[in-house]
């Protein structure tokens, strides 16, 4: 999946067991030779890396320098300033690298952190598996819908720990209803509330907040590439457009080769909640349809109104921007099923159905530390699986909104029935040398 003729440790490691192997040899071969630190005891310093330092990635170097029983060995990017200023802040025992692949090659580090606008999040995700290491990645989780599969399936085959960064299916409030996720899973779980459900994710939530505020902008002129900042090993895998600074740093969530806008960036921290509590873990929405400006712009991300999900059992997911146009419907968030109606605050019609949560059994428990899941191989709460699942959903929305038209989608298939032009959304082609 990587460019290039560079011989890596791991095709040498395999001509040496090859041989190893023929000699009928007993070896010992170092841990950190098999490509990564297969197990990590309980009072082990765990490693850390993070890739990509711009905002999000400043935050994880917080979280690894805050961490007692973690050291963070090495940082990456392609900016030159971004890693001097990440170098400088993670400390001397923290070395600076501009390419992601030496950083995997050191064979001394437990955990990845990708931090990388989503359109790498595939590539080093598969990478960073392959060489052993367990990975911590920001959202969306994939760029596409297509590139998710492949790092389900690297995750899997190398045996590594993957946390999705967005946790409000396992503690904080979730947005804009003045509640952890827990009791609602427990209501819906119960069948209080009847079946099949409707939720509506509003901009009462706070849902808008980034929307509009990634849209990207179509009188780009071209301008010098800064000193210090590699911009075609930033592009890597993306189309090539000449440099203008809102292409990249923060601003790159406005143009599709990148991310996909605000409901990209933002979209699974209000959607995976739903999907946990819904118990849609392992399936997808099969109708999707939007309302949105048409046409749309096939560069930069613009506004959209109003996307409906509707899943096979007939429970639908609402998402109202209100950026773009009116809807008189549109207001606060709500969970409705047949028999009952759940607000912000747990506010309840009929009220007994707030009163019945005392008597409910607990959600099944759930991994919320990553550092356990490294230590004891257990799954994290939200890991490649059930991350992808709600990694679909934005790309899901976002292709609704593209093609102007309602879509029906196989769950199975994770494709687009009956539909060319969606489907060349779920695989697009990436640039030479870059390949999944």
């Amino acid at each position: 999946m990587m460019p290039g003729n560079r011989l890596s440790r791991r095709s040498l490691l395999g001509k040496s067991l090859k041989a190893a192997a023929a000699l009928g040899a007993l070896t010992i071969v170092p841990r950190h030779v098999l490509g990564g630190p297969a197990y990590v005891s309980p009072t082990e310093m765990l490693t850390h890396a993070v890739i990509g330092v711009g905002g999000m990635g400043s935050g994880h170097i917080d979280y690894a320098r805050g961490d007692a029983g973690a050291k963070l060995l090495a940082v990456c990017d392609v900016d030159a300033g971004h890693l001097a200023a990440a170098v400088k802040k993670a400390g001397d025992a923290c070395k600076g690298y501009k390419d992601f692949r030496e950083v995997l090659d050191r064979g001394d580090i437990n955990i990845v952190h990708i931090a990388t606008p989503p359109h790498w999040h595939a590539l080093i995700s598969i990478a960073a598996a392959q060489a052993g290491c367990d990975i911590w990645c920001e959202k969306p989780m994939t760029r596409t819908i297509g590139e998710g599969q492949p790092v389900i399936d690297a995750v899997q085959r190398y045996g590594r720990m993957f946390r999705l960064n967005t946790w409000f299916r396992l503690y904080s409030g979730f947005y804009g209803f003045g509640t952890e996720v827990r009791p609602i899973k427990q209501l819906v779980e119960s069948g209080l509330l009847g079946w099949p459900l409707t939720v509506r994710v509003s901009r009462f939530t706070g849902f808008d907040w980034k929307t509009s505020m990634w849209s990207g902008r179509t009188d780009l002129v071209p301008e010098p590439v800064p000193a210090g900042f590699d911009y075609d090993f930033w592009l890597g895998p993306a189309p090539y457009k000449p440099y203008h600074p809102h292409r990249t740093h923060g601003s790159f969530r406005g143009y599709w080769d990148y991310d996909g806008g605000g409901l990209a960036d933002m979209g699974q921290h209000y959607l995976d909640p739903v999907q946990y509590f819904l118990g849609k873990d392992d399936t997808s929405p099969v109708e999707i349809e939007a309302w949105a400006p048409w046409p749309p712009h096939d560069d930069a991300v613009k506004l959209w109104r109003r996307v409906e999900m509707k899943y096979a059992d007939g429970c639908r997911i609402i998402l109202e921007s209100c950026e773009w146009g009116k809807n008189e419907t549109e207001g606060q968030p709500y969970i409705e099923g047949p028999k009952g109606k759940v607000y912000p605050g747990m506010r309840t019609d009929p009220p007994a159905l707030a009163q019945a949560l005392r008597t409910l059994p607990p959600p099944a428990p759930q991994v919320s530390d990553f550092n356990v899941s490294v230590r004891t191989r257990k799954k994290f709460g939200l890991n490649e699986v059930n991350g992808n699942r709600s990694n679909l959903l934005v790309h899901l929305a976002n292709a609704a909104i593209r093609t102007g038209r309602k879509l029906r989608f196989d769950p199975v298939a994770l494709r687009f029935i009956g539909d060319e032009y969606a489907n060349r959304l779920v695989d697009q082609p990436m640039r030479a040398p870059w390949r999944l």
